[in-house]
């Protein structure tokens, strides 16, 4: 697991007062519109005082938050200016008035990017007792990260034995948990693009990957062949534009792709103008199919019960860049979207 020491960005502070028995909240505000890449004028730190927590309720403080290309799309129109966002999160809950949970106990929420949180029982699911486990690991291997992953290859491009696969934005959150899944559900060949030669030799050297290529330094679709001169049988994609082109032009007859994100087109930025190559899809009677994972949690134990034996075993490897401190969870973000992560992108408050 690598760790982030985190920038010197320190944001305005927007103080709240209290009484001794308040709690209070570190929050992150969106307050404009991105245009094109976030930048840290976007966003405000404001400190405000929770409510007491009512019955039903619990107060938990967050330890681990998650930031994801998503949240991207979602600065665009989906999340209101000037109001708490949103965003996966590991937390420890301080106070309960819910039998359902207790203090003391970790769970599961979307209340991100703040400190502390009083939430509805119903809205924080208590994490299993996975000894050996990292509490992190909900977030990636066990998270939205590795769901996405082991969604994409099994249920949606149903990845057969000895099978080829080509994963794009392979050093990535989801990347480096479907190159090591395709491996656990016996992909002959498993072939990523990173886009630098250190995480191509990640990639290979500690992931398992069969191959990897660094898709800055030339036409991707020629990197591709030369990876897979047979071509591939599944895509999954996190890319979108040149690398799904490529990707059509390598599938054999009947091939399919499991399209998870599109990060081409994200920090509004014009489409590009790829792929090109739509046709081959009826030429090749190939399937293309997206998928949110919101629409399969329910498939979770299925991922414990695949994936907890092989990270106790060390076979599947915890990948996280973790920044630590909360005021540093902008700069985390913006760090993602440029690439500087392996692995899943996490912020730990503390």
């Amino acid at each position: 697991m690598s760790r982030n020491r985190g920038s010197p960005f320190m944001p305005e502070n927007q103080r709240a007062e209290a009484s001794p028995m308040t709690t209070i909240s570190r929050m992150v505000h969106l307050v404009s519109r991105p245009d094109g890449w976030p930048a840290p004028d976007d966003f405000a730190f404001v400190d405000i005082a929770l409510p007491s927590t009512g019955r039903g309720q619990v107060l938990v403080e967050n330890l681990y938050l998650s930031v994801d290309p998503y949240m991207r799309e979602q600065m665009d129109g989906g999340w209101p200016l000037n109001a708490p966002l949103e965003g996966r999160s590991i937390g420890r809950v301080l106070a309960s008035r819910d039998a359902r949970l207790a203090e003391g106990d970790l769970v599961f929420h979307r209340s991100g990017w703040c400190s502390h949180a009083v939430l509805g029982a119903e809205d924080a699911s208590l994490l299993p007792e996975h000894a050996g486990i990292s509490s992190s690991a909900y977030l990636s291997a066990l998270g939205g990260t590795g769901l996405s992953a082991y969604v994409g290859l099994s249920k949606i491009a149903k990845l057969q034995p000895l099978e080829t696969v080509f994963i794009s934005a392979a050093a990535g959150g989801v990347g480096t948990m479907a190159g090591q899944i395709a491996q656990l559900l016996g992909a002959s060949s498993v072939i990523g693009s990173a886009g630098s030669a250190e995480k191509v030799r990640r990639l290979v050297g500690k992931l398992g990957f069969t191959s990897a290529f660094n898709y800055r330094d030339g036409n991707i679709a020629a990197q591709l062949r030369a990876a897979a001169p047979a071509g591939i049988d599944v895509y999954l994609d996190n890319v979108g534009g040149e690398h799904l082109e490529a990707a059509i032009g390598s599938l054999r007859d009947r091939g399919r792709v499991a399209w998870c994100g599109a990060i081409a087109q994200y920090n509004g930025t014009i489409p590009p103008p790829a792929p090109r190559n739509l046709f081959d899809v009826v030429g090749k009677s190939l399937r293309i199919e997206g998928f949110l994972v919101r629409d399969y949690r329910h498939l979770q134990p299925e991922l414990e019960a695949l994936l907890v034996p092989h990270i106790r075993s060390g076979r599947i490897k915890l990948e996280e860049t973790i920044t630590v401190g909360f005021d540093n969870i902008v700069t985390a973000f913006i760090g993602m979207l440029r690439g500087e992560n392996v692995g899943k992108a996490i912020v730990q408050v503390c």
